[in-house]
Parts: C-alpha cells; sequence; structure tokens
C-alpha cells in the first residue's frame, strides 16, 4: 500500500450511479530539467502552485495538485526533473522524481519537439523499464514548431518505448491542454473523491510563499547566481487585514549574498516587490515582506540544512 491510498476521504458522493463512473488516480509529470513540467500543472490545474524559471531544476520538492471535475479527479504530482546529481540535494532531487513513477497512475513524460534523443532522455527510457504503468509521451512546445515538424519527433520516440498515448501540447498557449485531461482519464482507475472539490493543492501556504520568493530570486538573478538558493520563511502572520511575512534568502558564497542584495540593497527590493504582488493575489491580502539573506556554505551537501529548508524524502 503506497502513502497514497491512505489519504482521507473527505468528499462524499452521494448519487451511487455518479460513484460507479467516477474516476480517480495520480499522475505525475516526469522529463528533463526545464522542459516545462511545472508550467504545464499550472496551466492544467488553472493556477500557479509550482515555481518555474528558465533554470534548471527549479522544482526540488514534489508538488502534489488537485484537478476535478464531473468525470473524475486527478491529483497531479510535478517532480525534479531526473539529471545527474552532484550534491545531496541532487540526490534527494532524483530519489523522489524515480520512487514516484513506482506510486502513480498514469506517467506523464514531457519532451521538446525534437528528434534528438540525448543521454538524459535515454536515462528516463531506462527509469520506465522499470514499471508497468500507462506511459503518456507529452510533447511540449508544441506551438513553436510546424505541425509536420512534430511527426518526426513522434515517430523517433516510438523506436525507444511503447506508450499508451501521445498528445502534442503548448503549456504556454493552453494548446490540446483539453485534450490531454481527457487522455489522462481515460486511463485512470474508478474510484473515490479523495480530495474536496475545492483542493487544489496540500502544499502549506508557508512553502508556496518561501516557492514564490524563490522563483522571484531567480527570474531577477537571471545568469548572475546558480540555482544554489534556497528560502526559509522566520515569521507569517495574521495582523487585521496584513500578512506580515520575515524570509530569509540562503546561498552559498559571501560574492552571492552581495549580488543578491544589490547596490544599495536594488536586487533586494526588487526580489521583495515582485514576490510581494504574486503572494498578495494568492494570500488575497495586503503583505509586509521583508527579505534577509544568509550565507549557508555547501548547504546542497547537508542533510541537515537540506531538511531544515523544507526537502524530505519521506514527502
Amino acid at each position: 500500500m503506497t502513502r497514497f491510498e491512505r489519504l482521507p476521504k473527505v468528499h462524499t458522493i452521494e448519487r451511487e450511479d455518479k460513484m460507479n463512473n467516477y474516476k480517480s488516480g495520480f499522475v505525475t509529470l516526469i522529463g528533463r530539467p526545464n522542459v516545462g513540467k511545472s508550467t504545464l500543472m499550472n496551466r492544467l490545474i488553472g493556477q500557479k502552485i509550482a515555481i518555474t524559471s528558465n533554470k534548471p531544476q527549479t522544482t526540488r520538492n514534489r508538488i502534489q495538485t488537485v484537478y476535478t471535475c464531473d468525470e473524475g479527479q486527478i491529483i497531479f504530482l510535478d517532480t525534479p526533473g531526473i539529471h545527474k546529481a552532484k550534491n545531496k540535494l541532487g540526490e534527494y532531487m532524483v530519489s523522489v522524481a524515480e520512487r514516484t513513477l513506482k506510486e502513480v497512475d498514469v506517467i506523464l513524460w514531457l519532451v521538446e519537439p525534437s528528434t534528438f534523443i540525448g543521454a538524459g532522455e535515454q536515462d528516463i527510457v531506462q527509469q520506465l523499464g522499470k514499471v508497468t504503468t500507462p506511459v503518456v509521451l507529452v510533447i511540449n512546445k508544441a506551438d513553436t514548431v510546424k505541425k509536420e515538424d512534430i511527426l518526426p519527433c513522434i515517430a523517433k520516440y516510438n523506436e525507444v518505448y511503447q506508450f499508451a498515448d501521445i498528445v502534442p501540447v503548448s503549456a504556454r498557449t493552453g494548446e490540446n491542454t483539453d485534450e490531454l485531461l481527457k487522455v489522462i482519464m481515460k486511463y485512470l482507475p474508478y474510484g473515490p473523491q479523495f480530495y474536496d472539490e475545492d483542493t487544489i493543492t496540500d502544499q502549506p501556504e508557508r512553502q508556496i510563499v518561501a516557492e514564490l520568493i524563490r522563483e522571484k530570486a531567480l527570474h531577477c538573478l537571471n545568469e548572475e547566481i546558480p540555482h544554489g538558493i534556497a528560502v526559509s520563511i522566520e515569521k507569517m502572520k495574521a495582523r487585521k487585514k496584513v500578512m506580515d511575512i520575515e524570509a530569509t534568502i540562503i546561498c552559498e558564497r559571501d560574492s552571492h549574498k552581495g549580488i543578491i542584495i544589490g547596490k544599495q540593497g536594488s536586487m533586494l527590493k526588487k526580489i521583495g516587490s515582485t514576490a510581494r504582488y504574486e503572494i498578495e493575489q494568492m494570500l488575497g491580502c495586503k503583505v509586509n515582506l521583508q527579505l534577509w539573506v544568509k550565507v549557508k556554505k555547501d548547504w546542497r551537501d547537508s542533510d541537515f540544512l537540506i531538511k531544515n529548508f523544507g526537502y524530505r524524502e519521506d514527502e
């Protein structure tokens, strides 16, 4: 029995005929880093939960979101990209992604519309060979190529794996994502509604806030700093119609700290103002956000610090 089967059934479907025809299950999105998994998941559920960035390995935790409709309920798991680990944080991210494959009902493998199948894709093929779960190949960024150029991509991937279905989409524009939802539902088992229909994620607010701040830091810093930053929420407290939030951006080097703060604090202010806007949209109230920067050298190789910043293998 997996951890998913133990989830509380919080919503009862009263009509027996609907219960008999209702589908529910778990779907994971896998693929090389930066192929658009988080963007697609945000698009499918219609709300931003997973952070997006042009930098690889943006997603670090297995993020669980919920899509509910009359036909059924899909619980999406946006896992870290499968890649070669370079430190303990990398090892954690890979183990989360690989373990998820064995625990779900459908696997969505996201690729770009290219006929090149590199070492990263071959690694994923090897992982998929260890499971019997239906795999749907999702060719993302279909809006960036002509439709006839997608056919050679489909043919190439059909040579390396036998897919249950193949669906070209654009996570950015939403093109063909409705069709993808229909395909997913086709492979889900009949079962109960695990979450109330208003639920969109199981992530705590503090974690979503931390991830939004980290996303804005990645965007603002662009190529200046590698993705070795974390965000720790020190305080999050409601005060009348305002939410007071104090957060610390953790980096690995003193030189990085200076870049994050910027000249006379300009970069830190930019990160704070852009993050504040999205946090206010999510929480539905005014936000008083204060940011600090601390150096924790080589935190990505520290088991204690990795767990301290919210990355836990048992989740």
